[in-house]
């Protein structure tokens, strides 16, 4: 196999993800049936793919396990409705680079709970990425060229935070196939979302469906797959270096596609929240060959 193909891997997750907020929006659904719809699908064709893979068999989730993941699942689909909600309220270039603050939250999280001790350089990036939010938050423009509602932004803060909870509770289970753990994180995310629809229903349109089910086959099946064959065999700093992809994509799309423009005080506010969340981290010899095989600092569960 060429050595190249996990980074072409890697690189072409990051780039469906930066095209997520375009298929969201142009489903024309509303965010609990989108992350239903998501989780549907994507589960259902990763419990297939692992099937086929042998991954099920023998079962091998303990209990504790199986209530970790299902727990993890609830943070991820809680995450999902959050972001999808936020793209409509401020725009998606602002939505992604806001979300991406999650890394920061996750390194308050194995402190305040696994005792791992923050370095100072943490601390001050995680003000410089706050403080890049709240330029973002005071200068951000949506379509209509008026100010972004900050609803908007506190939805993406607060979706970073459930996926940094769902990245935490992740860290526990390293024993278990990635792919094993997203389809059952999937397949609660479909059990608790189903009453949802009785209030936001899937669309009745037939593109509206489509668009739907190309989230759930190519930008979450699918980006699972290229990300979970390609995380373990890149360095940390490759993985962390090529993530900028996502956020890049995302502005562009909303750039060409959704005509939004950012003001120079938005562009140094992104600059500052992805160079402080996504700069690769300096890692101890003794750890850094095994960190990339720890998949759930971007589990996807994907980033998005």
């Amino acid at each position: 196999m060429n050595k190249n193909n996990p980074l072409l891997q890697w690189t072409a997750a990051m780039a469906l993800s930066g095209t997520i907020g375009a298929v969201v929006l142009e489903s024309g659904a509303d965010a609990p049936a989108v992350a239903f719809a998501r989780s549907l699908v994507g589960g259902l064709l990763l419990l297939v793919w692992s099937a086929a893979r042998g991954w099920l068999r023998p079962w091998t989730l303990t209990r504790r396990d199986l209530w970790l993941a299902v727990l993890g699942g609830l943070f991820l689909v809680g995450n999902w409705v959050l972001l999808f909600a936020s793209y409509a309220l401020s725009s998606i270039s602002v939505s992604t680079v806001v979300y991406h603050t999650q890394p920061l939250m996750l390194v308050g999280l194995a402190a305040a709970f696994l005792g791992e001790k923050m370095a100072k350089s943490q601390l001050v990036r995680a003000l410089i990425a706050f403080g890049g939010v709240t330029l973002i938050s005071l200068s951000a423009h949506g379509v209509d060229g008026k100010p972004v509602r900050l609803e908007g932004i506190a939805l993406a803060l607060g979706a970073a935070a459930l996926y940094a909870g769902a990245s935490f509770v992740a860290k526990q289970l390293k024993h278990l196939r990635p792919h094993v753990l997203a389809a059952v994180q999937l397949v609660t995310g479909t059990i608790v979302l189903a009453p949802a629809l009785l209030v936001t229903p899937l669309p009745t349109d037939t593109s509206g469906l489509l668009w739907l089910v190309l989230l759930g086959t190519v930008h979450t099946a699918l980006m699972y797959v290229l990300m979970y064959a390609s995380i373990g065999k890149l360095p940390t700093t490759t993985v962390a270096l090529l993530s900028y992809v996502y956020p890049v994509v995302a502005v562009v799309v909303d750039v060409l596609a959704y005509g939004h423009r950012p003001t120079w005080p938005e562009g140094v506010g992104m600059l500052a929240v992805l160079a402080a969340a996504l700069a690769p981290k300096r890692a101890p010899k003794s750890t850094a060959d095994s960190a990339p095989k720890s998949a759930p600092e971007a589990p996807h569960p994907a980033r998005i």
